[in-house]
């Protein structure tokens, strides 16, 4: 059996970029594979795809091309427009799947059964919904497991879950979405200690990035989750690739300094293609 991989398959918040409204420099360009947050996984005969962004189709594609494994499930995370929206293209506008696997938390479930058009994609069976349960192990096959982790974010129409994903030799931790920290009755620090890799939140670098009240988005700054990890060893800290960056972050520039600082202390900023045993 060839080497399991988990790959990056986006990198941006929920509203990519170019952002809708944004005339600054950094929506001025639109780059190649530039997708919204999401994650792949091998399994042994399919792969999974964690949450279904508005770039779906390009992302499953890749995930197939990549992987070798033409069938594809889904895990969410949540219900915000970033995550789940990509949904859509499973109905018969689009693919017209037939029973796809998509894994969703109670709340994200009943959402889905209960709101349409999603709701159509259930009726018509394009999806087929796998309910989850808070820190319960789904094993998908002999080698691969996940566990949803409940995190304290916006929750106005579902919960909201990281996931712990296990593989044949390495463990990886995925939390593209979470309000600051100190709310989550978790310690991050210990958490990352018992993983191999570490996908953070990373949607803004500095408080006063974007013209808005952040209270509103209260996300966990690069530089203050940085801050926390800082006294971890360097071979915890280089676990650690923030991931889910909004079009304003300025560490989606290589050359921003503060990036290059935090990569210099051992952090990572994920991009899309990077590929990881599992």
């Amino acid at each position: 059996m060839s080497a399991q991989k988990l790959y990056v398959l986006g990198t941006l918040q929920d509203g990519g970029s170019p952002h809708m409204g944004c005339e600054k420099l950094c929506c001025a360009v639109e780059k190649a594979n530039d997708y919204v947050s999401s994650i792949g996984v091998e399994g042994a005969h399919k792969s999974y795809i964690f949450d279904a962004t508005p770039d779906v189709v390009s992302q499953a594609n890749y995930l197939r091309a990549v992987s070798g494994h033409n069938e594809v499930a889904v895990f969410l995370t949540h219900a915000h427009m970033g995550h789940y929206t990509g949904l859509m293209h499973f109905g018969r506008e689009a693919y017209n799947a037939s029973e796809t696997l998509v894994y969703a938390m109670p709340k994200m479930t009943s959402f889905l059964n209960q709101n349409g058009p999603w709701s159509q994609l259930v009726s018509l069976k394009n999806i087929t919904l796998k309910p989850l349960q808070e820190n319960q192990v789904v094993f998908l096959d002999q080698s691969l497991s996940v566990t949803p982790l409940k995190v304290p974010h916006r929750d106005e129409y579902s919960e909201t879950v990281g996931y712990l994903i296990k593989g044949k030799n390495k463990t990886a931790l995925y939390i593209p979405d979470i309000d600051k920290w100190s709310k989550w009755t978790v310690a991050i620090e210990q958490l990352i200690e018992q993983v191999d890799y570490a996908f953070l939140d990373g949607t803004f670098f500095l408080d006063g990035e974007v013209p808005r009240p952040m209270a509103e988005v209260p996300h966990p700054f690069v530089s203050e989750t940085a801050a926390l990890l800082s006294s971890l060893p360097l071979k915890e800290r280089q676990k650690v690739y923030f991931i889910h960056l909004n079009h304003s972050n300025p560490a989606r520039n290589p050359e921003f300094q503060g990036r290059i600082a935090l990569e210099n202390q051992g952090f990572h900023f994920a991009e899309f293609g990077l590929s990881f045993d599992l």
